[in-house]
């Protein structure tokens, strides 16, 4: 029986844990053939070796640029070519403004913007190469609607939002789509910085009651959905979206 992603040859960044190790399960289970890219060895590898000759592993580094055109070129050639590109590495840090270092700042743009933008001028070509294809970008909800002590944060995930709109008008033409997903709270060591400005779980459970209209936060397997929709045939008139999945809180 035919699956929504047979034949599809699908590189993910940052694929170890929380999120993007939900998504490369949904992705084998539907029948692609998947590159996880990670600096996660030993979590990229297990999950490799778990899902067995479909998945495969590379380690990389979001904040070098040779590391990212390496692992899009090493993941075309292992896959015999490139469909989709899931930008899903990313990291967190929290605290206001007058006192956030720079250097966090810098970080935060490098891996959860410049990384994206360099993941993109490589994979290009092989999208292009393989007659069209999909780009998925992690942004946030954070990126949709900003929160005190969330500033550098959201300003990263608002600028993957208004790349991923660009890049899409840009790529049209190539029938390359490019999308975000924006998922709100989701029970992952993520948020672990997020938690942490809030004063720990306890006020992370009251916002959370009194935030999300449905109660509670999401798990990841909630989230994989979307990015199998997007890499699939089925979304093939959908780009320039950046899709919310919060429960209810952004309308």
């Amino acid at each position: 029986m035919s699956k929504r992603l047979d034949s599809k040859r699908i590189l993910i960044t940052g694929a170890a844990t929380g999120i993007g190790r939900a998504t490369v399960r949904a992705f084998v289970a539907e029948g692609a053939q998947v590159v996880i890219g990670d600096m996660k060895v030993q979590e990229g590898q297990a999950l490799a070796d778990e899902l067995g000759p479909s998945v495969s592993f590379l380690q990389f580094d979001a904040a070098q640029e040779s590391s990212i055109r390496n692992l899009v070129s090493d993941a075309a050639a292992r896959l015999g070519g490139l469909d989709v590109l899931v930008q899903n590495a990313g990291v967190q840090y929290s605290g206001k403004v007058e006192v956030f270092d720079v250097e966090k700042w810098d970080h935060l743009m490098t891996i959860n913007v410049r990384a994206y933008f360099l993941g993109a001028k490589y994979a290009i070509p092989h999208l292009r190469a393989s007659g069209g294809g999909s780009i998925i970008n992690m942004a946030s909800a954070a990126g949709k609607r900003g929160s005190p002590g969330m500033s550098a944060y959201a300003a990263s995930k608002g600028a993957v939002v208004l790349f991923t709109s660009a890049l899409a008008r840009e790529l049209a033409a190539d029938k390359i789509r490019v999308n975000a997903v924006c998922p709100g709270w989701v029970d992952t060591p993520f948020n672990a910085p997020a938690i942490a400005n809030l004063g720990g779980l306890e006020a992370q459970e009251r916002l959370i009651k009194t935030l999300v209209p449905m109660g509670r936060q999401a798990v990841p397997e909630e989230i994989a959905p979307m990015f199998v929709y997007l890499a699939s045939d089925e979304s093939t008139f959908m780009t320039a979206q950046a899709v919310v999945i919060d429960g209810g809180v952004t309308n």
